[in-house]
This record gives C-alpha cells, structure tokens and sequence, in this order.
C-alpha cells in the first residue's frame, strides 16, 4: 500500500510528529471506504441534507480534498476519528475509496478528544451541539473552560456564551439546532428562562413575526419593565371550572405541548386552544397528541 503526502492544515493540527514527514507534511492512503466505520462519539447529530449532496457533489468532481483521521481497528478495518460528514459525502458520491490519516492513538478517551475538538475546530456543530462538546470536554476529560478555549482556539468568553445555551428549555434548544431560532435569538431568550409562560410567548412570536435579534431585545426589556396586572376578580359562571383549576391546567398543557394553550370556558361548556408557528410545528403537535 503506497503512502502519500499531502498537506491538510485542519486535521495537521490535531496530529502527534510521528504521523508528519519530514516536511511538516502529513501521511496517507487511499482507503476502501466500507472499512471505516463511523464514530458512535460523533458530535455532530444533524446533517443538513442539501450541504451534504453539495459537498457529495464536489467530491464526485474533485475528490476528497482533505484526508479523514482514523485508528485502526480490528480485522484490517479502522475507527473513524474525523471526518464523518465528509464521509457521508462521498458515499453519496458513489466513491470507492478515500484518503485517511491513520493515527496511532493510546486510548478511546483521546479519539473523544480529537473526535470532539477537530468538529469544533472546523465550525461543523450547529450551536447546541457546539455547546454540548464543549460540556464533554470539561466533564469527561476534567478540562477548565479555559483549557478548552485553548485547545479550540477560542476566546474564553465565547465557551461561557455557548454554554449557556444548556441553560434553554430543551424545546428551545431543538428549535436552534434545527435552525428555527438564530442563536442570537437564544441568548435574548436567556434572560427570560426562568419564566416559562413569557418564554414560550416571545418564541411563538419571533417564528410567527420573523422578529430580528433587535425587535426580540426591545420586546424582552418592554416584557420585564412592565408590572404584572392585577387580574380582577370575576365571578364564575354557573358550572365553569374555578380559573384555579384552568390555570394550572393551561401551565401542564403548556409544559407537555411546549405551545401556548388556552381554555376558553362558556358555562359548562368550551373550548381548548392550542396555537401553532409553521406547518411543522403543527406536524408536531399532531404526532405529540397522536403518539
């Protein structure tokens, strides 16, 4: 098996000098491509469809550009380290066989490691998955947030932003990993967490609105300076429910919904109302209530 040369800046930096030339250049071959087997660590959960067959359409002209980081595995085959999405491509492109980098690594805790830090490195993790390596790297390796800054090469304050991403109810942070809400969205959001109703109604608005990051600040402070109102005290109609019992009702459904709901009572009938933000939320709703 020939061995090639080439130089690959981004995975160069993760590499120890036993896997260099001597001109700083890193070694490779060609790899059959049903050898690799991904990693299960992968950072990375989605994959955005259209990138993908763009990039799978580049590697059907050019190739595969730069080289996939693997470890050897059991039975002639290899553990892929880095380089998933790339791999994903080049299925897609009908390719045989790719350039690797086999890298002789002393532990499973080190291709985390490198797994996690080459994704970040090369801006592939949407923010909530960025988020969540980060969280990996502090938890499972012992790491402070800056010692993770400079493994990344980041600046420390933008470990803590990111992080406080986690701090979102999970519904939030689904809706900025699928692109839903921008993560500027998000850090505004933050400010409101701990008020789940209001949270939800800012949500609904910035995805119905198309609010900008700006339009969502003003509405965020405009929110918090206004005192709550003093609901009067209405007397119930023969048979309606006690707006107690409606209330904490509307929170529960709410909660399970992750959508504003209402309960909207005329004697010992009514209605129940519940708001959707696009055609998929409503897909959502359905199936939530549909199991």
């Amino acid at each position: 098996m020939k061995v090639k040369s080439v130089l690959g800046r981004g995975v160069g930096a993760l590499l120890s000098e036993d896997n260099l030339t001597e001109s700083g250049e890193e070694k490779f071959f060609y790899c059959d491509i049903d050898k690799i087997e991904p990693n299960p660590d992968q950072p990375r959960k989605h994959f955005d469809k259209d990138k993908l067959q763009m990039l799978a359409d580049s590697i059907a002209e050019k190739g595969v550009i730069q080289p996939l980081l693997v470890t050897p595995g059991k039975g002639n085959r290899y553990h892929l380290i880095a380089g998933e999405r790339r791999l994903r491509a080049a299925k897609l492109a009908g390719q045989e066989e790719v350039p690797v980098v086999v890298m002789e690594s002393d532990s499973e805790g080190k291709n985390l490691e490198l797994a996690l830090i080459e994704n970040i490195q090369r801006h592939d993790l949407n923010p909530i998955e960025e988020a969540m390596a980060y969280m990996r790297l502090i938890n499972d390796f012992e790491l402070t947030q800056e010692m993770v800054a400079k493994k990344v090469g980041r600046q420390r304050s933008t470990i803590t932003n990111v992080l406080r991403l986690l701090n979102l109810p999970d519904y939030l942070q689904d809706d900025v990993a699928s692109g839903i809400i921008s993560e500027g969205h998000a850090r505004v959001l933050l400010r409101i967490k701990d008020n789940d109703q209001l949270l939800q109604e800012l949500r609904g608005r910035i995805i119905k609105e198309e609010l900008s990051v700006r339009e969502t600040e003003r509405l965020c402070r405009q929110q918090k300076a206004t005192p709550p109102k003093q609901k009067a005290q209405v007397k119930s109609k023969a048979g309606e429910l006690p707006s107690s019992y409606c209330r904490a009702m509307t929170t529960q459904l709410t909660n399970h919904l992750n959508t504003k709901v209402r309960i909207i009572q005329n004697g010992e009938r009514g209605k129940l109302e519940l708001e959707y933000y696009s055609s998929d939320d409503l897909d959502r709703l359905i199936t939530v209530l549909t199991g």
